[in-house]
Order: structure tokens, then C-alpha cells, then sequence
């Protein structure tokens, strides 16, 4: 019996997804676990496993943003007939009436629309998108993104299949239409470029984040034992095995304050501050389409050679676009280190919901007194963001003061 392939939910929130590419093609064998298509999610490119095994007998979205639980595709064996397809239900922008009441209302509608077409010219870019029944086709994330921004969605024009409205539809409508440029003899074309659904993602919790009212620490710590410890153990890394950073360092060094400080080691959302018992790091890593941050989970428990090897795992696949969902959901506090640009200090943006992320700049030689004498020592910057909802300024002082503590001697923390 045929099988129909639905897009999956792969995370939390998840309303759409965009089908990238299929890796096979109509009439090609497909077995149960082979990747079968990639999938653009708000947070991630990734290959999605084929639910069955059989031959691909119709593809049914070649491309393009699709809601979860559509069906895009039927795998069976060869010959077996292709079930027709049902019609996509259209989310109603009003609460249905009852059973016996529907038609009517529907009349009325008709009635309204004859009646205003009858005494004004609506032009092309502003009609309606295709209506089914009176009510707006979009995807649910193109409804969601209209929620947020105020957007009404009668008012967009759908460039999806039969005047469906989709995301990008909207992002531009909340855009508006760039100002006409002054003309010039020798102006050359601007370049302009869509976002990709990573980029909408960081945009869109960014924005948010900005929303949270934060507060910022500064410490500077002395990197002279980490920078020793990470030598020494470079030195005893085998071959083939992936040598510490001191990235990898400041990884352990934060997991171990986290559980001395839970308050820190915390989401916040609808008034409500939830503590975690095991801390799951997120890295914020830059890649061609866009910063993502994916998460090493208790990082408290793993020595600093499995953060290593799990760093570069996760590096590797991020820049490879290879990462899951499961790889960006989860953490509980974010590490944002740019010291390999020369950086010296900088502000982090909150990842909600969680109530800290930690700026890290770039080590440098600077004249520092200890105990009355002068001395050069490689120094380190260290900017906490905080959630103040959820954080006071000396609990989130106690806790920077104990990373410091623990970068100084960082035997401590191992």
C-alpha cells in the first residue's frame, strides 16, 4: 500500500518548512532511512529520512514552503496507483459557524464583495490573494510573521501557487517598497538578495531580544595557567584526536560556574524562570548563511578533550550546513567568543530565552600589577549580558567572578 510522505514537525513551533532538493527522483528505489529530501527550517538545512521504504512514485512539491503535515510525496511499489491527493485546509481567519449557519454566511460574504467591486477598482498589486470560501490563503508561518508585525494579510499580494501567501510575501510587505533612486548616468545595479530562512530566524529573535531589558558586566581575566593547562595538553593530544582551544577551556570553565550558580544556568518566557541541573553549552558559530548556535550538552560531566571533539564536530557540520534541529535546541547559556578577529571587547545579544550569554575577546599582552609589582600577563575581556527579569546584578557578578576564579586556576574546574 502506497505511503504518503507528510513534511514532519521537526521542532518545537515548527509551522513550515521550505523543500530545498530531492535526492532522488520519481520512479528511483527508496529505502526506509535513506535521505530522501533537504528541508530549510527557520534554524537549519537538513536531510529528512524517507519514512518507508518502495519506489518514489510522485513528488508532489518539487520546491517551496510547504505547512507541516502536507503531504509532498508517495512512496509504494511500482505500478501502484498514486491516491489522489486532498485538498489543503485553509486556516479560517474567523471562528467557524455552525454547520447550519456556514452557507448563509458565506452568502453574505459573496454579497459584500459584489457590492464593493461594484463602487471601487481594486488594482492588481493590491487584490486579494486567492480565496477559498472568503478566507486568505497563506502558510501558517506567513499567518504567524503577519500576527507579529500587525500585518494584514488581505493586503499582501501571494506570489505562491494559486496566490498563496507564504513568508517571504510578507517579510516584504513589512519591507515596503524601496525608495526610487534618483537617475544616474553610470549607476550600476544594486545587488539585492533574499533571506535565507536563517537569516528571517536571527532577525526576528534578535529583534526580540532586544525587547528584554539587559544589563552588562566586565571582567578581565589572567589567561596565563589556562593557556599553560591547554598547552600541556596539547602536547599529550594522540594523533587523530582534535587538539583542546582555548574556546574549548572557557567552555568547561562556564559549565562548572553554571551549576554553582543555577540563577544563571536558566530560560525566562510568560513570567516564569526555569533552572536547569546540567549545563548545555551553545557556541555561536558564524557560517556562510548565517550565525547558529548549536549546543554541547552536559558540558559539567565531558573532559575538556570530549568538548574539543564535540566542538569540532559541531563547527564542522555547522559550516557543512549539515547540523539538526536537535543540534540548536536545548541550551541554557551561550558562549559568543570573537577574540580570533582581533576583537577586544564586545556586547552579545540575549539568546532567549535563556538569561545570559557570555561576549569573550581576544587574549592580550597587558601590563597588570600583582602584589605591588608590574608584570605583562596574556589578559582576556569578559562581557555577561543578562536578562534582568530574571537576574540581579550581584548574582550575575558572583557568578562572572567565579569564571574568572576558575580561568586563573583552571585545574579547579577539571
Amino acid at each position: 500500500m502506497a505511503t504518503e510522505i507528510k513534511l514532519p514537525r521537526l521542532g518545537q513551533g515548527m509551522e513550515s518548512g521550505t523543500v530545498v532538493r530531492w535526492l532522488k527522483q520519481e520512479g528511483e528505489r527508496v529505502e526506509k532511512g535513506e535521505p530522501l529530501y533537504e528541508l530549510d527550517t527557520e534554524k537549519v538545512t537538513q536531510e529528512v529520512e524517507a519514512d518507508a521504504s518502495g519506489v518514489l512514485l510522485k513528488i508532489s512539491v518539487q520546491e517551496g514552503e510547504v505547512p507541516v503535515g502536507q503531504t509532498i510525496a508517495v512512496i509504494g511499489e511500482e505500478g501502484e496507483d498514486v491516491p489522489e491527493a486532498e485538498p489543503e485546509e485553509e486556516e479560517a481567519d474567523e471562528t467557524p459557524e455552525e454547520e447550519g449557519s456556514r452557507a448563509p454566511a458565506r452568502d453574505e460574504e459573496r454579497e459584500e464583495g459584489r457590492q464593493a467591486s461594484a463602487t471601487e477598482q481594486v488594482t492588481e498589486e493590491a487584490r486579494e490573494p486567492s480565496r477559498a470560501d472568503g478566507r486568505v490563503k497563506a502558510s501558517p508561518l506567513a499567518r504567524r510573521i503577519a500576527r507579529e508585525r500587525g500585518i494584514e494579510l488581505a493586503q499582501v499580494r501571494g506570489t505562491g501557487p494559486d496566490g498563496r501567501i507564504v513568508a517571504e510575501d510578507v517579510e516584504r510587505a513589512v519591507a515596503g517598497p524601496a525608495p526610487a533612486a534618483a537617475p544616474t548616468t553610470a549607476a550600476a545595479e544594486p545587488e539585492v538578495e533574499q533571506l535565507t530562512s536563517i537569516r528571517k530566524t536571527i532577525a526576528r529573535r534578535l529583534t526580540k531580544a532586544w525587547e528584554a531589558p539587559v544589563f552588562q558586566l566586565v571582567m578581565s581575566a589572567d589567561m596565563t595557567r589556562a593557556q599553560e593547562l591547554r598547552e600541556r595538553i596539547v602536547e599529550l593530544t594522540r594523533e587523530g584526536e582534535t587538539k583542546p582551544t582555548v574556546s574549548d577551556v572557557l567552555t568547561k570553565v562556564c559549565a562548572a560556574a553554571l551549576l554553582r550558580h543555577p540563577q544563571v544556568n536558566a530560560h525566562y518566557a510568560d513570567e516564569t524562570v526555569t533552572r536547569f541541573s546540567t549545563a548545555d553549552v551553545g557556541m555561536a558559530v558564524a557560517t556562510d548563511r548565517g550565525l547558529v548556535v548549536p549546543v554541547i550538552r552536559g558540558a559539567e560531566r565531558l573532559t575538556l578533550a570530549e568538548i574539543a571533539a564535540a566542538r569540532s564536530d559541531l563547527v564542522t557540520r555547522a559550516r557543512e550546513a549539515k547540523l539538526q534541529q536537535a543540534d540548536l535546541e536545548g541550551g541554557t547559556f551561550t558562549i559568543s567568543n570573537l577574540g580570533m578577529y582581533g576583537i577586544e571587547q564586545f556586547v552579545a545579544v540575549l539568546n532567549p530565552p535563556q538569561v545570559a550569554i557570555m561576549a569573550v575577546g581576544a587574549i592580550e599582552e597587558k601590563p597588570v600589577v600583582v602584589d605591588g609589582e608590574l608584570e605583562i600577563n596574556p589578559m582576556m575581556s569578559l562581557m555577561l549580558t543578562c536578562d534582568h527579569r530574571a537576574l540581579d546584578g550581584s548574582v550575575a557578578a558572583e557568578f562572572l567572578g567565579t569564571v574568572r576564579a576558575l580561568l586563573e586556576e583552571p585545574g579547579l574546574a577539571l
